[in-house]
């Protein structure tokens, strides 16, 4: 009988921890003693923070060739009757492979990503010269010697077949992967409306005196943040405000650029603790989920969508993979790289509240309708009696 379930995350500091950490509040629900295991590098911090009923192991997370007594040592911990690995990669399906060597437990693989798409997908290729193959290899930074290099996903891409069941949170990865279909979801009881007053938390947030649009995330190009700057200007309405919240600190200084080119339309706030995002959420007039069309966007569940979705909020929001399907007739759906439209919702929300907010009351029904903890719980559930 299954009574622990090994988490294993792809990172802990790199948002790799998102997904994993709702994994593993719906084996809770069901039950399962649930343990995550993963890398941690030399003064990072976890990001995001994890529940606080929730077991963390992690080992130091380096560079070949010292990540293999890392990862000795993680298997030294592992101990579930179940391996559910987050990603295809190195660090998580390559050490749940590892593991079952030994043990035999029965792997279960979690793909919330297409990671390739990044650099090019199918199309990406590694083909280095003698010498620049040996500079990867040998130099103390070759490229090699980091788990995340896209080689290796491709190499874990192709293992994929070796483990005993498969869940995937769009219906683009379903497509790719196969598997079951495990939407992202949220607490419903952390993420409740009835908890906190709009205009109060406006106030703490320093937002009382804006048109709050809300865009909770990582800011990436693929987004779309920059069409709400644009409709913004369609609109010349000086009151309004998007306020960036948190996200993964990356330091490629996209948003920078944007905070410098559309500085009038701007807030950045801080990443900001997981119990502590619904007082965020609550501050907003509207939460923007602006995607473009891209192979990237296709692949991803965005995790703001039913954020807002529990809070009850108006939902401005772009036709691009499932999220027609998620938010359905409960938002605005808009044209991807559609300005004039994310203006036109713009305008019909803050023109007609009343009727703003009869759709967020929609969306969060459907949210626990389909997006909360319980519903999750009942697929995983049917998951894992395949395995026994």
């Amino acid at each position: 009988m299954v009574k622990k379930i090994s988490l294993l995350a792809p990172d802990l500091s790199g948002g790799g921890g998102t997904r994993v950490y709702l994994l593993a509040r719906v084996l809770q629900k069901l039950s399962y003693e649930v343990t995550v295991f993963g890398f941690l590098g030399n003064g990072e911090n976890l990001y995001p923070l994890p529940p606080p009923n929730l077991t963390i192991k992690w080992v130091p997370g380096c560079n070949y060739p010292e990540l293999i007594n890392s990862v000795r040592q993680l298997l030294r911990e592992i101990d579930g009757d179940i391996l559910y690995a987050v990603k295809p990669r190195l660090t998580s399906l390559g050490v749940a492979l590892l593991a079952r060597l030994t043990s035999g437990m029965p792997i279960l693989l979690d793909i919330d990503d297409w990671e390739l798409s990044w650099i090019g997908g199918d199309n990406w290729h590694y083909r280095p010269s003698i010498k620049q193959l040996a500079r990867d290899l040998l130099k103390k930074d070759g490229a090699l010697r980091d788990p995340s290099h896209p080689l290796y996903l491709q190499w874990m891409e192709k293992l994929i077949d070796r483990v005993d069941g498969v869940t995937v949170d769009t219906k683009f990865l379903q497509h790719r992967y196969g598997g079951t279909y495990l939407p992202q979801g949220t607490d419903i009881t952390l993420f409740d409306p009835t908890k906190f007053d709009p205009e109060l938390c406006r106030q703490k947030y320093g937002l009382a005196e804006y048109g709050v649009l809300m865009f909770p995330g990582t800011a990436r190009p693929h987004k779309g943040l920059e069409d709400v700057f644009t409709a913004f200007e369609h609109l010349d309405r000086p009151d309004l405000r998007l306020v960036i919240v948190g996200g993964w600190e990356v330091e490629d200084g996209y948003v920078e650029q944007l905070m410098a080119k559309w500085q009038q339309w701007a807030i950045k706030l801080p990443p900001i603790p997981q119990e502590q995002m619904p007082e965020v959420v609550a501050a907003a007039h509207a939460i923007v989920v602006p995607q473009r069309d891209t192979p990237t966007a296709r692949a991803q569940f965005p995790i703001k969508l039913t954020d807002a979705m529990a809070m009850a909020k108006p939902i401005i929001a772009t036709r691009v993979g499932d999220i027609p399907e998620i938010l359905g007739d409960a938002g605005f759906l808009v044209a991807p790289q559609e300005p004039t439209q994310i203006a036109t919702a713009i305008k019909s929300i803050f023109s007609d509240e009343a009727a703003a907010l009869e759709l967020g009351k929609k969306a969060r029904e459907k949210c626990v309708n389909h997006y909360s903890l319980e519903p999750l719980a009942d697929i995983l559930a049917g998951v894992i009696k395949l395995l026994k």
